[in-house]
């Protein structure tokens, strides 16, 4: 498996055929999908409308592209400072960590995970991926309020109702 920047650089690549293209974009997903893969693909297609004849429009995979690209950048920063903190906590004799990591230190997959891949958030990659990092530093109770829309609304271990967003992930429903 190459690694995303690989991966994107085969996006942009012009003397690729476009159908390549569009399956290099899809297997950056399998780097960074923030609401699980088929929700976030569905999100990028529906926003940057890429064609089922890609052809038509391939430079709608490169707009698909640098969104996920800057959703991505959000997340180094903050497993920066998560690795840092650990390392103050078991300098310190805490081995084991006060609360749980908010999000997936391997590539942030489903850091906003969708269960029901046509419905996602309709903001962009990088306002929704910016919100969770910014709730789970602040601590936010991802079961009294959305972590994404704000909602109070929410019922624990389904889906908020109104951005589709499933608290504490696929693996960690709230």
């Amino acid at each position: 498996m190459t690694s995303f920047p690989a991966t994107a650089r085969r996006v942009r690549d012009q003397s690729l055929d476009p159908r390549v293209r569009r399956v290099r974009l899809r297997n950056c997903l399998d780097h960074f999908a923030p609401f699980g893969f088929r929700a976030t693909w569905n999100s990028l297609a529906a926003t940057h409308c890429i064609p089922d004849r890609i052809e038509e429009d391939p430079a709608s995979l490169v707009l698909a592209l640098e969104e996920l690209e800057a959703a991505r950048a959000l997340v180094p920063p903050q497993a920066a400072a998560f690795a840092a903190l650990r390392r103050r906590q078991k300098r310190d004799g805490q081995r084991v960590p006060a609360t749980l990591h908010p999000w997936d230190s391997w590539g942030c997959h489903a850091i906003a995970y969708c269960p029901e891949p046509q419905r996602f958030p309709a903001e962009s990659l990088p306002v929704v991926v910016g919100r969770v990092l910014e709730a789970c530093a602040a601590g936010t109770d991802p079961v009294a309020r959305c972590m994404v829309c704000g909602s109070h609304d929410r019922r624990p271990r389904m889906a908020c109702p109104n951005c589709g967003v499933l608290p504490g992930g696929r693996n960690n429903p709230v």
